[in-house]
């Protein structure tokens, strides 16, 4: 970190010197950090820099150094950068303040809250049915924080598996049926008559947990405009296997309405009628851009298939 940010650190917290510096993770692909920063006579004790950084060699884990994958992840930084500046401050989902953002020469520089210290201090790798709960409760408080808001500054649609952004992975994917399918998928969940802005990267990974069961989330590089069941997807897809997605799938939409109901000023059946009935097209959508991706993950399954199959036949 350069004095130049390590300046700004200390003027927006009030502290007199910056203890320790912690690196959290290192961003994808090599863009970046980011870092948990110990402070000295502050009323905070610590806060979190996301710190970007363009690398002047691309190397993605999966080897897709391509021209447009780096005009992505541009875009993404962009795009959280005006989320954090225009829009973040309406969540009724809690999610970490924004406490400045700054840049120099092409690093940024976002300063949050550090949501360990706010009372979200555990990460969960599996969870049980109560924190499935929360999270689905946490995805409707979103949803409803910005339903008909129209997407400025951020991404028009939201997901990083969005099917304008990903050509390569569709022009690689081997199952014909479903690369024939994807645009009218793509088109049947961007015609919904209700939007919303989407998280876009909704998985396990970016919720921090509290105590009973109260969750935060973070991330949002591919916030965006589209329908609430990508996000309940995708979700869903991270933190349970294939039995229990089918198993559970009556009793995850169930959760998520009724969360989202409560949330909104008026009850709304008609959203609650057309979003149910995306689901499996939300599904199918992500399924098309895994198979492309990555074919051998280990989130492509039986119950995968079916429903894309469904999906696929329902349209």
């Amino acid at each position: 970190m350069n004095e130049i940010f390590k300046s700004i650190v200390l003027n927006r917290t009030g502290a007199t010197a910056l203890t320790s510096i912690e690196v959290i993770q290192n961003l994808w692909s090599g863009y970046g950090k980011i870092m948990r920063i110990g402070l000295e006579n502050s009323d905070t004790k610590s806060v979190v820099a996301k710190h970007v950084q363009l690398p002047k060699n691309k190397n993605h884990p999966r080897g897709w150094n391509t021209d447009i994958g780096h005009q992505r992840k541009v875009k993404s930084y962009q795009v959280e950068t005006n989320w954090y500046q225009n829009y973040s401050k309406n969540s009724i989902a809690r999610l970490p303040k924004c406490l400045s953002i700054d840049t120099d020469n092409e690093e940024v520089f976002i300063l949050l809250e550090d949501l360990n210290t706010a009372g979200y201090p555990f990460r969960k790798h599996s969870l049980e049915w109560e924190e499935i709960s929360s999270c689905l409760k946490w995805l409707a408080e979103f949803h409803a924080s910005y339903l008909g808001n129209t997407p400025n500054g951020i991404w028009e649609t939201g997901t990083y598996w969005h099917l304008e952004t990903r050509p390569q992975e569709l022009d690689v994917l081997q199952d014909q049926r479903l690369k024939e399918a994807a645009p009218f998928i793509d088109k049947k969940l961007n015609d919904c008559t209700f939007k919303t802005f989407v998280h876009g990267d909704a998985k396990l990974a970016n919720f921090c947990f509290g105590e009973k069961a109260a969750v935060a989330g973070l991330d949002f590089q591919y916030v965006g405009g589209g329908c609430g069941m990508k996000d309940v997807a995708y979700f869903i897809g991270s933190c349970l296997d294939e039995s229990e997605c089918e198993r559970l799938e009556s009793k995850i939409l169930d959760t998520y309405f009724i969360h989202l109901q409560k949330t909104l000023p008026n009850r709304n059946d008609n959203l609650e009628s057309e979003w149910r009935s995306l689901y499996r097209v939300a599904w199918a959508d992500f399924h098309r851009f895994l198979k492309g991706w990555s074919p051998g993950h280990w989130k492509i399954n039986s119950y995968s298939e079916r429903v894309t199959a469904e999906a696929i036949k329902s349209l």
